[in-house]
């Protein structure tokens, strides 16, 4: 059985197929991700993704549906990994579906960061959240333009890949004027941290993403507190449903979550290439 390919060059491309259905897919990723399913594809969709990873040899597909769509999927060897209750207007949930390709890629999962997480959410369940102060000299703001260049420049020092493009100012700077919000902890006029908002103000939800710490600032909490912010910011734009995809890997983002109330609702396996390679990602949510 063919391999799944691990860290590549490049970054995969963004494509509308059919009447507006949106998906990601290359070889950096060995995917092909449905991002947005169109209602008026429904009938071709599930072929059109089987023959476009044939013809390219990926080794999963990976699609975010609506719940009453995934049947349709099931029926064609789909797995459901993770859900969002809610997700769409408050009202319809989302599914988070996949088709593993090749059976390397179901291999080699990160057991001891899953048996992490499981301790992680039975000490959660057991206890109050106990969320630290603001860290001392530190101010959360919202960025601008302006502040495009130190975005990426902590985006290259944290992370050696991701998914998207988020080294490059131009790309930066192009979602800021589309439905991307980013937010900054500054200390002593310099950002020390960034996160941001990726928002649909149609179905009322946004996802909390790229989180990332200068590691010359780790250790002060910093993501809770531009959490924080982004969840009170969120709110008076009209937003009812969070979630964030967040890497197995990263112990402590898993924690910023769940203390901060979010649900685990999911565990998408070898799915995203982060941090130089194919990683598995956790799905959590939180109505507001």
């Amino acid at each position: 059985m063919k391999g799944y390919r691990g860290g590549m060059a490049m970054h995969d491309k963004v494509d509308v197929i059919g009447k507006g259905s949106v998906i990601q897919h290359g070889t950096y990723n060995d995917r092909v991700y449905l991002m947005k399913l169109d209602e008026g594809d429904v009938d071709i969709i599930i072929p059109e993704l089987s023959k476009l990873s044939k013809e390219k040899g990926y080794s999963k597909i990976f699609c975010k549906v609506p719940k009453y769509i995934a049947p349709l999927f099931f029926m064609d060897g789909y797995i459901l990994e993770g859900f969002i209750p809610k997700f769409f207007n408050n009202q319809d949930d989302v599914f988070f579906v996949s088709k593993f390709l090749s059976s390397d890629r179901l291999l080699n999962i990160e057991k001891k960061q899953l048996a992490i997480l499981s301790d992680q959410l039975v000490e959660r369940a057991e206890k109050k959240r106990n969320l630290k102060k603001q860290a001392h000299g530190y101010s959360i703001r919202k960025l601008d333009k302006s502040d495009v260049e130190q975005i990426t420049d902590i985006y290259r020092e944290v992370f050696e890949t991701y998914p998207f493009p988020i080294h490059n100012p131009v790309y930066i700077q192009k979602t800021m004027q589309e439905n991307v919000q980013y937010f900054g902890a500054e200390k002593d006029g310099k950002l020390a941290a960034l996160s941001s908002s990726e928002i649909d103000f149609k179905g009322q939800n946004a996802e909390m993403t790229d989180f990332a710490t200068h590691p010359d600032h780790t250790g002060n909490n910093l993501s809770n507190l531009l959490l924080g912010q982004m969840e009170k910011q969120m709110k008076q734009q009209g937003i009812n449903t969070l979630y964030t995809i967040a890497r197995l890997n990263s112990i402590p983002m898993n924690k910023t979550f769940l203390k901060n109330e979010y649900q685990y609702s999911g565990t998408l396996i070898k799915n995203t290439n982060i941090a130089g390679n194919i990683e598995s990602m956790n799905v959590y949510y939180k109505q507001i």
